[in-house]
C-alpha cells in the first residue's frame, strides 16, 4: 500500500478525481491545505481522509513555510506527494526533499505556457490545440519530466473560461492515471524523460480524449 498526501489551496477538484478513482494499492493518507478556508478540506473529511492546514500566512518566509509543511507531510510517511491546485511556489529544498515522488498537473501542453494565465496566453498565441500535463516537480517551475499529457481542440469563439473547462475535464482523467502508474511502480525517469513500463504501443505519455469528451 502506497501512502499519498495531496496538497490543495482551494476546491481541489483534481484531488476529488483522485479520491473518487479509488486506485488499488493507494491510500490517501492526508489532504493538506495552505488556506484554512480551502473548500476541498470538507470533501476530504467527508471521505474519512485526515486533513491538516498549514497556513502560509503564519510564516515569515517561503523557507519557513516549506519547512513546516514538510514536517506535517512527513508525519504521514508519504510515498507520493500530489499537488492538486496548490498555489504556492515551492523552494528548491522542499522540491529536492521529495525528488522523484512529487507530482504536479499544469493546464497547458508543457513546455508551452508554463506559469500563470495559461489559457489566455494560449488563445492569444492562436494555437489550434491546448491541453494539460502531469509532470514530476523539479526546482525549475513547470519544467519537470512529463508523465502524461492530454490534448483538447481550441474551438472558434473560445474564451478563457470555455477553454479552461474543456481542459479541466481532461485533468480529471489523466491525473488519476498518472498516480495509478506511480502506485503500480510503472514510472521510470531516465534523464528528463519518463518511461511507462508495459505501456501500450503509441506516443509515450500522450493521450487523446475520446470523441465527445
Amino acid at each position: 500500500m502506497k501512502n499519498i498526501v495531496i496538497l490543495i489551496s482551494g476546491r481541489g477538484s483534481n484531488m476529488e478525481a483522485i479520491v473518487r478513482a479509488a486506485i488499488p494499492g493507494a491510500r490517501i493518507a492526508a489532504v493538506i491545505a495552505n488556506r484554512p478556508d480551502a473548500a476541498g478540506l470538507a470533501f476530504a473529511a467527508h471521505h474519512g481522509i485526515d486533513t491538516r492546514v498549514v497556513d502560509h500566512k503564519a510564516y515569515p518566509s517561503r523557507e519557513a513555510f516549506d519547512e513546516a509543511l514538510a514536517a506535517v507531510i512527513d508525519g504521514f510517511a508519504p510515498d507520493l506527494v500530489v499537488l492538486a491546485g496548490f498555489m504556492r511556489v515551492l523552494t528548491n529544498g522542499f522540491v529536492e526533499h521529495y525528488a522523484g515522488r512529487l507530482l504536479n498537473i499544469h493546464p497547458s501542453l508543457l513546455p508551452s505556457f508554463p506559469g500563470l494565465h495559461t489559457h489566455q496566453r494560449a488563445l492569444e498565441a492562436g494555437v489550434r490545440v491546448a491541453g494539460t500535463t502531469v509532470h514530476f516537480v523539479t526546482p525549475t517551475l513547470d519544467c519537470g519530466p512529463i508523465v502524461i499529457q492530454a490534448v483538447v481542440p481550441v474551438l472558434p469563439g473560445d474564451d478563457e473560461a470555455a477553454l479552461a473547462a474543456r481542459v479541466l475535464v481532461q485533468e480529471h482523467r489523466i491525473y488519476p492515471q498518472a498516480v495509478r502508474w506511480f502506485v503500480e511502480g510503472r514510472l521510470s525517469v531516465e534523464g528528463h524523460r519518463v518511461a511507462v513500463l508495459d505501456e501500450a504501443p503509441g506516443p509515450a505519455g500522450w493521450t487523446v480524449p475520446p470523441t465527445g469528451a
